[in-house]
């Protein structure tokens, strides 16, 4: 008999068990209407905490997210000779951006941001005359996102920074940069820079503050 309690109870305990693993839920009956049950549920959101900067290549916040890769782009302007020192003038044709205008985006979520550039010196040929970086410029103007991106300018082999405020730890902030080659002077003939030479190359940086 006392083994068949066991049995018993064992098999009761076990009928109950299921319910233990199901989600809440409450029954309220008699009393004065109306009745009221109730029931709850836990949410939680994980975000994780990124940067992303682009300068022209890749894409947005497309369906796959910020995207990433692409190519490293060449800027270039190839004069004639009743154009040199003349003033100011846009990319040309021969470069991947012919139309002289890039695309910049900076994106971060925990706070301001510094974005920066750096050089590793002048831009020069293999002669040894060189080019400054500060004649080369960028206007920024309005994209997508309610903030500008700034062009933070250029320095021979030096960097270069401006801060980024964010929103609510968010920093969005892109623009098109229109670029620009001063030409105020007569440099002598040559090839500047070029594909990763010559000092050719500038990285952009966003890092959190």
């Amino acid at each position: 008999m006392r083994t068949s309690t066991i049995i018993k109870t064992l098999l009761a305990a076990t009928a109950v068990a299921p319910l233990l693993c199901q989600a809440e839920s409450t029954v309220n009956t008699g009393g004065a209407s109306p009745l009221t049950a109730t029931a709850h549920l836990d949410f939680a959101i994980t975000i994780p905490k990124f940067i992303y900067v682009r300068i022209n290549s890749g894409t947005g916040n497309g369906s796959g997210g910020w995207a990433t890769g692409g190519t490293i782009d060449e800027i270039v302007w190839t004069l004639t000779p009743a154009s040199v020192g003349t003033g100011a003038l846009a990319p040309t044709a021969g470069g991947d951006i012919a139309t002289g205008v890039s695309t910049a985006a900076v994106v971060g979520n925990n706070g301001n941001i510094t974005f920066g550039t750096t050089t590793a010196g002048t831009l020069n040929d293999t002669t040894g005359d060189s080019i400054s970086f500060a004649t080369i410029s960028a206007t920024a103007a309005h994209l997508s996102t309610g903030t500008t991106l700034p062009f933070p300018g250029l320095a021979d082999g030096a960097t270069t920074n401006t801060t980024l405020t964010a929103v609510g730890k968010v920093v969005q902030q892109d623009a098109k940069w229109t670029w620009s080659y001063s030409n105020a002077t007569v440099p002598p003939q040559g090839n500047y820079g070029g594909i990763n030479t010559n000092n050719s190359r500038v990285t952009f940086t966003a890092s959190e503050l």
